[in-house]
């Protein structure tokens, strides 16, 4: 299982959000480039990075500095917030050269655009599923859509989209642990590479994702705090 450490952008700094509150904001370094190469050195090597501005205003607006941390670092890159157009997909995995971008809002919004990323694109296209209460949240987790979670996962499926990243905003920034019960039913009924992010803060929760047959895990506030030390988690994934 691969394991991914997170790195929330907002105004140039690492943060993070607890439940998605851009009002309960924390954060943790204004040196980025230098988080990543923590990571790095810790044995990581894919990162999960996210642009907080273009997740709730739909633009691009931390992607000079995801360009450069791009262009700083061997680890794989997939990046997501505020990917709403192919112009945006292409700057990212064209110009930023980042390898994969997660189509998040877009893909509830306008499941053909999704289909036509992943014709282009294939695998470097994902989807984020952010889930409030079983449903799909989007606009950076500030409104929340009526479509069921797991129907909405089949037709990604459908599309050809390869993976989703799942986050159960419930438990996103917490530190109380991943919802295990979710991710195993997920395995279970879905055929798509599932990605778990949202409170996985110890080597337990790693152990049981990858036994439950998931293909990433995501590590945010955890990595920040030392509540898991990400290069035993590395190692417990592989």
């Amino acid at each position: 299982m691969l394991i991914l450490p997170a790195i929330d952008l907002y105004e140039g700094k690492a943060v993070r959000l607890k439940q998605g509150d851009y009002r309960e904001m924390t954060v943790y370094s204004d040196r980025p480039k230098e988080l990543l190469d923590r990571f790095a050195r810790e044995g990581a090597k894919a990162v999960h990075v996210v642009d907080l501005e273009g997740a709730r205003d739909g633009n691009t607006a931390n992607l000079s500095l995801i360009r450069k941390l791009k262009e700083g670092t061997a680890l794989t890159m997939e990046v997501g917030g505020g990917i709403r157009t192919m112009e945006t997909v292409s700057t990212y995995l064209e110009d930023a050269r980042v390898d994969r971008v997660i189509l998040g809002t877009a893909a509830v919004t306008d499941p053909d655009f999704a289909a036509r990323a992943v014709r282009r694109y294939g695998d470097r296209i994902a989807v984020g599923v952010d889930i409030r209460d079983g449903k799909v949240a989007i606009r950076g987790w500030t409104e929340q859509s009526s479509l069921d979670a797991f129907a909405f996962c089949r037709r990604m499926e459908e599309l050809g989209v390869g993976s989703v990243i799942v986050t159960d905003i419930s438990r996103d920034g917490m530190l109380e642990g991943a919802n295990r019960a979710l991710y195993e039913k997920m395995v279970q009924e879905l055929s798509i590479r599932l990605i778990a992010s949202g409170g996985v803060s110890t080597i337990d929760d790693v152990l049981a994702l990858k036994a439950a047959g998931l293909y990433g895990a995501i590590i945010g506030k955890a990595c920040y705090t030392g509540a898991i030390d990400l290069r035993m988690a590395v190692e417990a994934a592989s």
